[in-house]
């Protein structure tokens, strides 16, 4: 990958030997292998790592969970929050098993919609909750640096699964919950 970034560098009609970019092929590699780790973890192993049997049975919110990744359409990076909700039906997860699934789905190339499915999907198929809730609201790169340009713009994505699409009551008390400050 490094040969790859040097002759990048040079189609760019920059000077790969220069002092400053000697080591650039590499930090870029390293980065790239870094920001792209998501194909190497398996997003139902992750969340089987942690399941536990509960007769808990109201809403579960993780929210305001980083999220970074990069558009499969440019290798730009884009990045926001993750809103995730789940009611529970017999099984419960550890907590800190949804902001890893978030980062599995995240750390590859990647469209918010896809990603916001996948992360839905994989929190359905191991807890089969009575419902799953999932919103993420992002800033591209590819639109504010380059494009159309537009710094302020932000891309807001959902998705629902059981009660949270049947029952509005539910889908409005999660949406009140994620934009409340209980903290």
């Amino acid at each position: 990958m490094e040969e790859y970034y040097r002759k990048i560098i040079e189609q760019l009609g920059e000077n790969p030997n220069r002092e400053g970019l000697l080591k650039t092929p590499e930090r870029v590699s390293k980065a790239m292998l870094f920001l792209t780790q998501g194909y190497k973890l398996n997003a139902d192993e992750i969340m089987n790592q942690a399941i536990f049997h509960e007769e808990y049975s109201e809403m579960v919110i993780v929210k305001d969970i980083d999220v970074y990744s990069l558009c499969e359409h440019h290798m730009l990076p884009f990045f926001g929050k993750a809103h995730i909700a789940y009611i529970p039906n017999g099984k419960i997860v550890g907590l800190s098993k949804i902001p890893r699934v978030v980062d599995a789905y995240a750390k590859r190339l990647q469209v918010q919609e896809r990603l916001t499915i996948e992360i839905r999907d994989c929190i359905q198929r191991n807890l089969n909750p009575q419902g799953v809730a999932v919103v993420l609201e992002c800033a591209h790169m590819c639109m504010q640096m380059r494009g159309v340009q537009k710094q302020n713009a932000a891309t807001t994505t959902s998705a629902f699964t059981g009660l949270f699409l049947l029952n509005d009551a539910t889908r409005k008390e999660f949406i009140n919950l994620v934009h409340s400050k209980l903290h």
